[in-house]
């Protein structure tokens, strides 16, 4: 009895003390980075208040990357990604100039049209607050740990005004098929805290029921299982080509300001080109989508061009608004091909995409329901863990560590980096393989007779 007294006792201590701490580390955050979306809309407004200010994009990437380059390292990229090696890899210490270098470096970017997202540098934001408080506090690893984790999840729960899915998010990111559940409280508390303290403050949120949800039958349950299949593919071409952009710009072997020069200058030509809609965070297209407009048909493939050059040529910011881009527009696609509506379908779009390159489905299969309603939940959960599935052992955040394998059928090493693992083949049914192999060779050898 004494021993089940003292187990309690230190619990309900625990609980008390992670009450507290995140709370007060989700209203500090939600002060900072509604102070950082405000000063955003605001250069962003101003921005697009001239239609050609993109044409200063190699001037606005040059001094993105001056700024990383030679004040704050750790603020390249994407943000999400660096929190997440932080985390691994270095125990969570984010030195305190990242969070000022980012905000700056995301503000030049997206002001005057580079195509990333605003969520990253506010989950970096988050976390390179928690990270300073909890040095404050003295903190040893385990606990600076969470309270960091606590940073992500506020910065991403108030940035999309998605209280239970950007909490959830900023747990399962971390590791691939896996949640650190003691972190749950905490992440939840400091995600509700920071989202009521912006929404106090001003902040509007983007909601949009989904009004036109088919009746349930196998024919419509069939193609949404057929869409899943089309977003996992999807999620893999945004992360290959982000790869593809990473490596062009490690073999150009110049000076890492000129890069953006270099990065800038493509994006006018593109945008000159194809169109600006592929510039800045692109929620325009992403409500037209959501709406039911017509879109081109090919904007879920440019889409990732332009990010993958805005990221590896000097820009900063995030990279999941642009999922959200590239998912609606999938979606979108996708319905027009089928003759389906196209709004049910870019919602489904916007989270499955979200769920295939993140590795996050069931983040993005809470924030279908937060942000569409609890009608078309279960056809985008379905099309979310087909999308992850899908994807494979890839990620748009590397850092990732792989907690389970997605099939039994596939031998990987558990523990390591997503950009570590290599997948291989491993029959669980040697005689059905068999079977399967030689069916495949032999359509394959008609299909090269017939063609």
């Amino acid at each position: 009895m004494q021993r089940r007294l003292a187990e309690e006792t230190i619990l309900f201590i625990s609980i008390m003390k992670w009450v507290v701490l995140a709370t007060g580390v989700g209203a500090v955050i939600g002060v900072a980075v509604t102070g950082f979306l405000k000063l955003l809309a605001w250069g962003m407004a101003v921005g697009q208040s001239h239609p050609y200010t993109f044409l200063l994009l190699p001037a606005a990437l040059f001094l993105s990357a001056l700024m990383v380059k030679y004040l704050a390292p750790d603020a390249q990229g994407h943000g999400t990604e660096k929190v997440i090696e932080a985390i691994h890899k270095h125990g969570a210490r984010i030195k305190p100039m990242v969070v000022p270098v980012k905000l700056a470096a995301t503000l030049v970017t997206l002001c005057i049209g580079g195509s990333v997202g605003k969520e990253g540098p506010c989950a970096q934001i988050g976390a390179g607050i928690a990270s300073i408080l909890a040095g404050w506090l003295k903190f040893g690893e385990h606990d600076r740990k969470k309270l960091v984790i606590c940073g992500i999840s506020a910065g991403f729960a108030l940035v999309f005004g998605t209280p239970i899915a950007g909490s959830i998010f900023g747990v399962e990111v971390l590791f691939v098929g896996g949640i650190l559940y003691e972190v749950l409280l905490p992440s939840f508390i400091a995600g509700i805290t920071a989202y009521h303290i912006s929404s106090a403050l001003g902040i509007a949120y983007f909601y949009h029921p989904v009004k036109v949800v088919p009746v349930f039958t196998e024919g419509f349950f069939f193609q949404v299982v057929l869409a899943g299949v089309f977003f996992g593919l999807c999620s893999i071409m945004l992360i290959e080509i982000l790869k593809v952009g990473a490596n062009v710009s490690g073999r150009l072997r110049i000076w890492e300001p000129l890069k953006g020069l270099v990065g800038g200058s493509a994006l006018v030509l593109l945008a000159l080109v194809c169109s600006a809609r592929y510039l800045g965070l692109g929620l325009d297209t992403v409500e037209a989508c959501l709406s039911g407009s017509r879109i081109p048909w090919y904007a879920f493939l440019l889409k990732p061009v332009f990010t993958s050059i805005t990221l590896n040529f000097g820009g900063s910011g995030g990279v999941v608004t642009p999922i959200f881009f590239v998912g609606s527009a999938a979606g979108s696609t996708f319905a027009s091909w089928m003759g389906l509506n196209p709004a049910t379908f870019a919602a489904m779009g916007m989270v499955g995409v979200l769920a295939g390159a993140a590795n996050t489905p069931i983040a993005a299969s809470i924030l279908a329901m937060e942000l569409f309603g609890p009608a078309i939940a279960p056809y985008a959960t379905v099309a979310c863990v087909i999308s992850f599935l899908m994807t494979g052992h890839r990620s748009v955040y590397p850092s990732q560590v792989l907690s389970t394998a997605k099939s039994e059928s596939l031998r990987v090493e558990l523990g390591k980096d997503i950009e570590q693992i290599e997948a291989r083949f491993t029959p669980r049914n040697k005689g059905l393989t068999t079977r399967v192999l030689w069916w495949s060779r032999l359509l394959g050898r008609l299909f090269r007779h017939i063609r």
